[in-house]
């Protein structure tokens, strides 16, 4: 699927072209935030024993930065596949609840369009993509979701992820151990940005609590990475608990 493709839509050319720049604009602050944890992931993996050519292979056909962290944590020599494809499957199992949530404002768009915008969907744009199209509803703009804007936001962070994190495989043996620069709290920060413009009260956020109090227990009780997936197991089944509550 081509960028025009994924780009194309009902505007003329001109407007989905300042719809596309007005994306990119609003990523900008968030693009650079996510490229030293980039760096750092693709500098862990080389660290254990992935290529260049590999690397962005798995950034490229994955693009879920949370799940490729907790499999190069869990990643040996053989690997263990079984468990790193659970890990995967659990860790962007808030893919589900992301799409679930974008999926109104993508009933206009034929399959050969939201499709290819659901797979560059990762936290940031989705976020952004998010926020976008409950405004242009507010202010009566039809239709509420603008593809070409979405699209002006996701396409820098996929590229960004992959080319980034490829880098970081090159360079990881030059700069050694990455994360003495403190590169690794890019990564929360960012998720704290975007947390904080996703607040909606204490009470939206309970899922989150869980998860965090769920996660840092099993972290300081269990060995490996098992933390990862109890928080987010936890916190997609407290959010469903807590949803049959309304």
């Amino acid at each position: 699927m081509s960028v025009s493709e994924i780009t194309l839509g009902h505007p003329p050319a001109e407007a989905r072209g300042a719809e596309f720049r007005r994306g990119a604009a609003a990523s900008t602050p968030v693009l650079l935030g996510i490229v030293p944890y980039a760096l750092v992931l693709g500098a862990q993996a080389a660290q254990k024993g992935l290529s260049v050519v590999e690397v962005p292979l798995m950034t490229g056909l994955n693009f879920a930065g949370g799940s490729e962290f907790a499999a190069i944590q869990l990643w040996t020599s053989p690997p263990h596949v079984l468990l790193i494809a659970a890990i995967t499957l659990l860790v962007n199992s808030r893919h589900f609840l992301m799409g679930a949530a974008l999926a109104p404002f993508l009933r206009h768009l034929p399959k050969r369009k939201a499709l290819p915008a659901l797979f560059l969907m990762c936290d940031e744009s989705w976020a952004l993509g998010l926020a976008d199209a409950k405004r242009r509803a507010a202010g009566g703009l039809r239709p509420a979701f603008s593809l070409a804007y979405y699209a002006g936001t996701a396409l820098p962070f996929y590229l960004a992820w992959v080319i980034f994190t490829t880098c970081g495989a090159a360079l990881g043996p030059v700069l050694g151990d990455v994360e003495r620069y403190g590169f690794a709290m890019a990564f929360p920060a960012v998720f704290l940005v975007l947390l904080r413009g996703m607040w909606k009260g204490f009470a939206a956020a309970r899922p989150w609590l869980v998860s965090l109090a769920v996660a840092a227990a099993t972290y300081l009780v269990v060995p490996g990475a098992w933390y990862v997936a109890a928080g987010a197991l936890s916190g997609l089944v407290s959010a469903w608990l807590l949803a049959g509550e309304k």
